[in-house]
């Protein structure tokens, strides 16, 4: 019985246009916004940056991917929301009367999902980067097999953020009110909360603190920390940055599976 929701979730999803919409995003996003910042070099951006033949360079350029997680996330919501909005989590359940076993089926889907936009995300990325370093003639600060292991991670931590918004859409329902609080606090919350003393101390284990450590993007709070004049705040190990964005992905899909049981979904 599961297999064949999982099968008619899959269903479900590609008859959409926006997961179409949405691994497009991921090109653009990898390989487009790589590209081009790869090609204008960072070290003549405003204010510069450590160009692509440092390791600090490097790392900065890639970690910028982790700030278009509100992407996913922002997918992950829709996903959720519009079952609710179109009422098709009626007719779901009226077929398959376990909403355990549909909600986890819904889950499977979504993580597969994720997964393919953050392979799109980093390969698209590694690609443009690769490329364009190769036309430059410029030597890498990090060879080829770390570059290709922090993409990865940024990969990963793309399916966590798909994951946290299905479980804030499952939580909220609503879906304009979904979408402005999973964007808002990513686009939003967290930056000005890292303006804030005493209060950015909390960045570290939140989500985008989380994510720099896992990709080792110290340039945002460097560059925070500088301009109020404050201490900056130490990021997490990469291991328990990883750790961190995987109690975040079981949070919100607990959320996702346990909140629409307890609820009347009409």
């Amino acid at each position: 019985m599961t297999h064949r929701l999982i099968k008619a979730e899959f269903r479900r999803l590609l008859a959409t246009r926006m997961w179409g919409g949405l691994l497009l995003a991921a090109a653009l996003l990898g390989g487009g916004m790589i590209g081009a910042m790869a090609l204008v070099g960072p070290e003549h951006f405003e204010p510069p940056m450590p160009g692509l033949d440092t390791e600090a360079g490097l790392r900065s350029i890639l970690g910028i991917l982790g700030i278009t997680a509100f992407v996913p996330a922002a997918a992950g919501t829709l996903a959720v929301t519009s079952e609710y909005r179109h009422r098709t989590a009626a007719v779901t359940f009226l077929f398959a009367p376990r909403r355990g076993q549909v909600l986890a089926a819904k889950l499977a889907t979504y993580t597969v999902a994720g997964l393919a936009y953050g392979l799109v995300l980093a390969g698209t990325a590694a690609v443009a980067l690769f490329t364009v370093a190769a036309a430059r003639g410029i030597a890498l600060g990090l060879p080829a097999a770390t570059v290709l292991q922090l993409l990865a991670r940024i990969g990963v931590a793309m399916v966590v953020y798909l994951l946290v918004g299905a479980g804030m859409g499952a939580l909220i329902r609503n879906q304009i009110v979904a979408l402005c609080v999973v964007i808002g606090y990513l686009y939003l919350g967290e930056p000005v909360l890292m303006m804030i003393p005493g209060a950015n101390a909390l960045y570290p284990v939140l989500p985008g603190g989380a994510t720099a450590a896992l990709t080792g993007f110290t340039y945002l709070a460097d560059a925070m920390s500088a301009e109020l004049g404050s201490g900056t705040a130490g990021l997490l190990s990469p291991a328990a940055g990883a750790l961190l964005l995987a109690a975040y992905a079981l949070t919100a899909s607990a959320i996702a599976v346990i909140v629409p049981m307890r609820r009347d979904i009409t």
